[in-house]
C-alpha cells in the first residue's frame, strides 16, 4: 500500500518535518529582517525572500505578521535563556559569582547578536495587546527562572522578580543606545548591583 500524498516523505523528510524546517527558516529570516529594518517597516514578502520561501509557506505556519513576531521573540528568549542557565551552572553555587555570570552571558548575547537584541528588546514593544501579553509572559517566565537559579527552594516574589528583570532590561536598552558602551564587564557589574537584590 502506498502512503497518502500528504504523508509522503520528500527528500527524505516527512511533511511535518518539512513544515517545521520551513517555520524555523521563517523565524530566522524574521529576526534578521526585523533586526535590520524594524518590524513596522518589514513586509511578509521581505521575510519570505530572506528565508528563500514563497508567501504561501508563510501562511502555512503563521496567521499574520504579529504571530511571526511573537514566534521570533520567543525563539530569542529561549536562546538567551539557555545561555544564561548554562552560565549559571558553570559558575558554581556562590550567588554573587553565579549572578554575575548570568548577567555577563545576557549582555554578551545582546552584543554578539544585535539583530536578536533588537527583536528581544525594541521591536516587541507596543505593537498590539496580544504582542504585549507575550512580552509580559516572557518577563514572568524569565524572572522565575532567574530566581530559581539564584535562590533555589525559596518562595518567589513575583513583584521583586518583575522589578529586577525590568531594571536589567532598561540597563540593556540604555547600553545598546550608547553603542554597547561601557564595556561588557562594566555593564555586567552595574547590573549586578541590581541583580543582587534578587540573590538576597
Amino acid at each position: 500500500m502506498t502512503a497518502e500524498p500528504s504523508r509522503r516523505a520528500y527528500r527524505g523528510l516527512p511533511p511535518e518535518e518539512r513544515r517545521a524546517e520551513r517555520r524555523q527558516r521563517l523565524i530566522a529570516a524574521a529576526i534578521a529582517v526585523y533586526g535590520a529594518t524594524g518590524y513596522r517597516q518589514a513586509t511578509v514578502k521581505a521575510v519570505c525572500t530572506a528565508a528563500g520561501l514563497t508567501e504561501r509557506y508563510f501562511y502555512e505556519s503563521f496567521a499574520n505578521s504579529e504571530a511571526l513576531l511573537v514566534a521570533s521573540f520567543e525563539a530569542v528568549v529561549a536562546s538567551v535563556g539557555a545561555e544564561i542557565a548554562a552560565a549559571a551552572q558553570a559558575a558554581g553555587r556562590a550567588r554573587a559569582r553565579r549572578a554575575r555570570a548570568m548577567l555577563h552571558a545576557y549582555f554578551a548575547a545582546l552584543q554578539r547578536e544585535p539583530h536578536c537584541a533588537r527583536v528581544f528588546l525594541v521591536e516587541i514593544r507596543g505593537v498590539s495587546p496580544a504582542v504585549d501579553a507575550a512580552f509580559d509572559a516572557a518577563l514572568r517566565t524569565t524572572g522565575a527562572m532567574v530566581a530559581r537559579l539564584l535562590a533555589p527552594g525559596r518562595p518567589g516574589d513575583a513583584l521583586l522578580q518583575a522589578g529586577v528583570v525590568g531594571g536589567v532590561i532598561h540597563i540593556a536598552l540604555r547600553w545598546i543606545e550608547q553603542g554597547y558602551r561601557p564595556s561588557l564587564d562594566e555593564v555586567s557589574d552595574t547590573a549586578l548591583r541590581l541583580g543582587m537584590v534578587l540573590a538576597r
